[in-house]
């Protein structure tokens, strides 16, 4: 290469002179070993025979990654430093810089860590991974800079923090027990660096769906009501009423993998579907059961106790006396009342939505039929 080590001396100071484009390389010692200590992989050895003299300042004066993580990390007195394990092969310039500059004996230690791979395992997980198989690979939205590209991202997905923390720290680590769900607290309690493994492991999003899910289920609805209320207010759907709110999200979280599903599964509690999935009753609608409802509206309309098991009781008895199975009238009943065949119990449904309400849905419903 032409560079100080192949010119004189005199050549170099001229060409300096001269403003000639340059860059800075760290000088490689020979057919060396440089050894270190990893916190995941033990002991850790380099010869210096394959490892190149990387540029340290580039010809703009720009430090390269190489220097600058060195310099930051003694700035910073940085005790601990945790990279992919793709850097290893780094690891020796790094080493050799702090030697030369700040002494090892400043050098913090190191921790390799194992990559997160694509769900087939061939490769590290990217961004372009997420697009093609439908899933999000970052905390929370983010916008390409160069190309103004926005990628959606686990927060705004409705994965609660609780469950993305949970789902990435059991990527490449266990507690050597069968226990999957760890709280923060529990996670700081029982991680231990000894146990992150060497290799890398596979993101598995049906697992993390899992993870947010059982999150979701275990969690007290007040932890997570601020977040969904905000997106019942972007769907334009408006809470006043919070006490309610809270009984309709704790009916329905069960049925929620994402804390966007709560918007399907609990907006009809606040306002009337738009949409009646009057395809599905008619097949098997009749005269009798036409009948049953008319009947059913002015027995519910004469109710005092608008509660879940007197609405169930009327509604049983109403059945058997129109000699109807109670079966073949309740999909229709959830139907009128949320627009499809989903929700928490109807009976449960009915009670929340009140009885001017719910006798107005079932007169919609009728009228439609």
């Amino acid at each position: 290469m032409k560079n100080s080590l192949s010119l004189n001396e005199s050549h170099v100071k001229k060409l300096l002179s001269e403003n000639a484009p340059h860059v800075i390389r760290i000088k490689v010692p020979s057919n060396e070993e440089v050894k270190f200590t990893d916190m995941i992989r033990g002991e850790v050895s380099f010869n210096t025979s394959q490892v190149d003299d990387k540029v340290l300042l580039k010809a703009d004066g720009m430090p390269t990654y190489h220097l600058a993580v060195v310099v930051d990390d003694c700035l910073m007195q940085i005790s601990h430093a945790f990279r992919g394990e793709e850097w290893l092969p780094s690891a020796p310039v790094h080493i050799l810089l702090w030697k030369y500059l700040f002494g090892e004996e400043n050098m913090p230690q190191w921790a390799h860590l194992p990559l997160i791979l694509k769900p087939d395992g061939n490769g590290k997980l990217s961004k372009r991974d997420g697009e093609r198989l439908g899933f999000p690979v970052f905390a929370m939205d983010w916008t390409d800079p160069r190309t103004n590209e926005k990628t959606t991202g686990f927060k705004e997905r409705g994965f609660l923090p609780e469950a993305f923390i949970n789902m990435l720290a059991l990527i490449g680590w266990n507690d050597g027990t069968e226990q999957e769900i760890f709280s923060l607290h529990e996670l700081v309690a029982k991680f231990s660096i000894e146990r992150v493994h060497k290799g890398g492991a596979k993101f598995n999003y049906e697992k993390a769906k899992w993870f947010n899910h059982e999150w979701i289920k275990r969690s007290a609805v007040d932890s997570y009501q601020p977040l969904v209320k905000n997106l019942f207010t972007d769907a334009g759907i408006y809470i006043d009423n919070e006490t309610k709110f809270s009984r309709a999200l704790e009916l329905v979280k069960d049925r929620c993998t994402f804390l966007t599903d709560f918007v399907q599964q609990a907006s009809f509690f606040f306002k009337a579907p738009e949409n009646i999935d009057i395809a599905v009753i008619k097949p098997k609608w009749d005269e009798k059961k036409n009948l049953f409802f008319i009947e059913l509206i002015r027995a519910y309309s004469l109710m005092n106790s608008w509660q879940h098991d007197a609405l169930e009781k009327e509604f049983k008895e109403l059945a058997a006396v129109n000699e109807i199975k109670p079966g073949d009238v309740l999909l229709p009943f959830r139907i009128m009342l949320v627009g499809g065949k989903f929700g928490p119990g109807v009976f449960d449904i009915a009670a929340m939505v009140g009885k001017d309400e719910t006798i107005r849905r079932i007169k919609q419903a009728l009228q439609l039929l």
